[in-house]
């Protein structure tokens, strides 16, 4: 039948009100966390998405009970422990399968995962995750492509988890979760400050960890000697959230988010409200609304608050249409361009120097078949086509599908001519 793809054909303006889901990059690292927990966890909003699924089939591999309730929550219950061993087969599907590491140490004393794989963006390399294993005790070696830790009694120590890209989201995460069972106090220097690294250690001290100063660049986790189960409901998803902004504006229409926080998405925001991208909270929601001409401008990549990198590609496809010269500067994954040369081929006039894009903005984008190389870089292309002039052919969408609940009905519910379809390809 060959791969699924979306047909859009552009041009129509998205109008009506669409229901941001949970967060991804907040449940995954929550679910590997159940690990840690004796007796039940109840996780709420947990998005249907195939990272999701993936990280569920590895659970139940480790011995975790993974079932969705007929109320949608996500049920998480430990039965055995005795195998300790993420394999190859599902962890190279998805590079958050890394964040079993540290609960697996704390809790069963070993770990053997093999090293991850995930999107195409660029060098992502785990020696942070390993510096801090070794650094709270484990004995961490690499055989034949597996990362195996063994510790008797983890103990508190400082961290510091600075790397070349500033700090890691899931390395902070490991870290964080392997030291809530740590004998003494451990000091995570130079943290991730994202919300989902917050979340994380929100769900932990529900469950009777001891966790300050999440959400700030210095965590300080005071070890306990067990963690019990909870009832959990996961941040909305920031990143789909923005990316359903840049729907909106890029189709001049007006939609309605519910479920949207702004204050994680302050720096996309005011890059958006730059543009001229009306943004204005309301009782029933986050209204997102754009002005005819849209305004260049220019963009920087950073650990947050900063400029999300996972919404790069989705704001380059916006600036496409915008009048004027834009410069997007990718500091956090300098490779992460591979949709560029994708939207060009439908009418886009970008040039890639090194770490940089500059976006030479034109009247409108042409539909073309395009291949989808990342999951944010899928985003990116139907967000073209659903702008373009006639039709786009979106292949690869099950990078998309690994992020992202439902997109197409959620589209096509405010007015998208989107349909989701049989016997794609991996050429563009």
């Amino acid at each position: 039948m060959g791969l699924p793809y979306f047909e859009i054909n552009g041009g129509t303006r998205l109008r009506g009100t669409v229901r941001v889901s949970g967060a991804k990059n907040a449940a995954l690292p929550i679910m590997a966390a159940a690990i840690l927990c004796e007796g039940e966890v109840i996780l709420r909003d947990v998005p249907r998405v195939a990272d999701v699924f993936s990280l569920a089939e590895l659970l139940i591999k480790l011995g975790v009970d993974v079932e969705r309730r007929a109320d949608g929550a996500l049920r998480l219950v430990t039965r055995d422990e005795m195998n300790c061993r993420a394999e190859y087969d599902i962890v190279r599907k998805m590079r958050a399968s890394i964040c079993v590491l540290g609960p697996l140490l704390a809790k069963r004393h070993q770990a053997q995962v093999s090293m991850p794989g995930g999107c195409a963006i660029g060098d992502r390399p785990v020696d942070l995750h390993l510096r801090a294993m070794r650094l709270l005790g484990a004995d961490v070696d690499l055989v034949a492509g597996d990362i195996v830790a063994r510790a008797k009694r983890l103990r508190g120590r400082e961290i510091f988890l600075g790397g070349p890209f500033g700090s890691t989201v899931l390395g902070t995460a490991n870290a964080m979760m392997a030291a809530t069972l740590a004998e003494g106090v451990t000091v995570i220097e130079m943290a991730a400050c994202e919300p989902e690294v917050a979340d994380l250690a929100n769900f932990l001290n529900k469950c009777g960890a001891s966790i300050s100063g999440h959400g700030t660049p210095r965590i300080v986790v005071e070890g306990v000697r067990e963690l019990h189960g909870c009832e959990y409901t996961i941040i909305p998803d920031r990143i789909e959230a923005g990316t359903l902004m840049v729907a909106g504006a890029i189709t001049n229409g007006e939609l309605t988010l519910e479920n949207c926080r702004l204050d994680h998405l302050m720096a996309f925001v005011d890059r958006l409200a730059a543009i001229g991208v009306n943004v204005e909270k309301t009782d029933k929601g986050v209204v997102v609304s754009s002005a005819r001409r849209l305004e260049p401008v220019d963009v920087t990549t950073q650990p947050f608050p900063g400029f999300p990198t996972d919404l790069q590609a989705q704001l380059m496809a916006l600036l496409c249409v915008a009048d004027g010269n834009s410069i997007i500067t990718e500091k956090i994954f300098p490779d992460r361009f591979l949709h560029v040369a994708e939207l060009n081929r439908m009418g886009a006039h970008l040039r890639k120097e090194g770490p940089t894009v500059i976006v030479e903005g034109v009247k409108r984008l042409v539909g073309a078949p395009v291949m989808a190389s990342d999951l944010r870089a899928s985003a990116a292309l139907v967000l073209a086509g659903l702008a373009a002039r006639g039709t786009t052919k979106v292949n690869r969408i099950y990078h998309l599908d690994r992020g992202y609940e439902r997109f197409d009905d959620k589209l096509r519910a405010v007015g998208a001519d989107i349909t989701r379809k049989e016997g794609g390809d991996d050429a563009g």
